[in-house]
């Protein structure tokens, strides 16, 4: 699958209905069956959504943490419920630091989606992979050099055997593919520059009665910059992933900026980054980041420059073409631009509305149509383009993407994890 396909090129408008059985085993309009592994807020949206907008359905769940799995089921029993198929079987519930291996042996499922901390995404796809199940992974593909290297050998070892998909749902959100399709077609000409922002609150604070440093660590992992891979490789990844694509390529060079300049809370990321990205042919990206409280502000948007125009698209707000080729962008709400809030969870409304929705649908598909999908090594060069922009301001110096590959970036997580068996 080339890189401008990856992810929702092109959104799927539907799951495919299968008049006899595959030759991968599926019924026609049979559910894939799906297994939640971590039942946080972004994990239960995504897989709610996969729930009300695809065949599959949500069977199994595993956490590290009871009162979370406990949450979960009650929230699936009631999706499940008012679907009409049956709620979570207690066999089916895995908890502790070994319950991704045992809902990826369990034979109940087809497919595990990956919604743990960054940390955590590369080792519970090993062994999703090698339990044989298709995969669906939240980005970002590992928080290191090491951790990438390590997802591109599990991506060649899924290839032709399951679907292994990565969570850029932003590519599949109509007016965003669309805009991006007649930039592919010429509509902006040559391209020169991209300018684009990520500007979002705080994360989330969690605390709990008799939590141990390590459990504060876990629970508040959007705060540390190793379970996390800091806010450029977990949150701003998704527009340095729609500039990759657009351009086609990964960038070659990065210098960056940024510091911890507004935030006080526990932990070590960043709360501001400023990058300036190489692509091949002289195209440069200049890239910003805030994320902390600033009232609640939140702005996220991308400007392609081109010899013949300029393509506008912000999460909320008009997507458009100014220039030759003027177009803008007129199904729906998302033309009236409706300065959609942030959404902790991912579910952002405005011209992310159908995001998630098409980005499920296409996976369902790959797996019930035998056209497995493998966006392992794309997912890879967007994670390592953003490590890049990361190590740049860490190390306060240019960087190479060659020098980075070298440095094998390696982070360790220093947490014993059978403390919560």
């Amino acid at each position: 699958m080339d890189r401008r396909h990856f992810i929702g090129g092109t959104a799927a408008s539907g799951v495919m209905l299968l008049k006899a059985r595959t030759a991968f085993g599926y019924e026609a309009n049979s559910a894939v069956r799906l297994g939640l592994l971590g039942c946080g807020s972004r994990g239960t949206t995504v897989a709610t959504s996969f729930a009300k907008n695809t065949p599959a359905r949500v069977v199994a769940l595993a956490d590290l943490f009871p009162d979370q799995l406990a949450v979960g089921k009650a929230h699936f029993d009631a999706v499940n419920g008012a679907l009409g198929v049956p709620g979570i079987d207690a066999g089916q519930m895995f908890r502790g630091h070994r319950a991704f291996e045992e809902l990826a042996a369990s034979s109940a499922i087809d497919a595990v989606q990956i919604s743990t901390p960054p940390w955590f995404h590369v080792p519970h796809l090993e062994a999703v992979i090698a339990a044989g199940k298709h995969a669906y992974c939240e980005k970002p593909m590992g928080v290191d050099v090491a951790q990438a290297k390590q997802a591109l050998e599990i991506g060649k070892r899924a290839e032709g055997k399951v679907s292994l998909d990565v969570g850029f749902q932003v590519r599949s959100a109509p007016p965003i593919a669309e805009v991006v399709r007649r930039i592919h077609a010429g509509d902006l000409g040559k391209l020169v520059c991209i300018e684009a922002h990520y500007n979002a609150p705080n994360a989330v604070s969690h605390s709990g009665a008799g939590w141990s440093a390590d459990e504060f660590r876990l629970r508040n992992w959007l705060w540390d910059r190793v379970l996390s891979g800091d806010i450029l490789v977990e949150q701003n990844i998704h527009v340095i992933d729609l500039c990759n694509w657009i351009i086609g390529s990964h960038p070659v060079k990065a210098t960056a900026t940024g510091g911890r300049n507004a935030i006080t809370h526990q932990g070590d990321t960043w709360d501001n980054y400023q990058v300036t990205y190489t692509y091949p042919g002289d195209v440069h990206v200049s890239f910003s980041s805030t994320q902390w409280g600033a009232n609640g502000f939140f702005d996220v948007t991308e400007r392609v420059f081109g010899e013949k125009g300029i393509a506008e698209a912000p999460y909320s707000g008009p997507v458009r073409i100014i220039g030759d080729n003027a177009w803008a962008w007129s199904e729906g709400a998302a033309a009236a631009g409706s300065g959609a809030a942030f959404a902790a969870n991912g579910a952002f409304s405005d011209n992310l509305e159908f995001a998630d929705r098409e980005k499920d649908r296409a996976f369902i598909e790959s797996i019930t149509s035998g056209k497995f999908h493998n966006q392992a090594e794309a997912g890879v060069e967007t994670a390592l383009s953003a490590m890049l922009g990361r190590m740049a301001g860490q190390r306060g110096h240019e960087v190479t993407w060659e020098e980075q590959l070298r440095h094998g970036e390696r982070y360790t997580m220093n947490i014993d994890m059978r403390q919560f068996g």
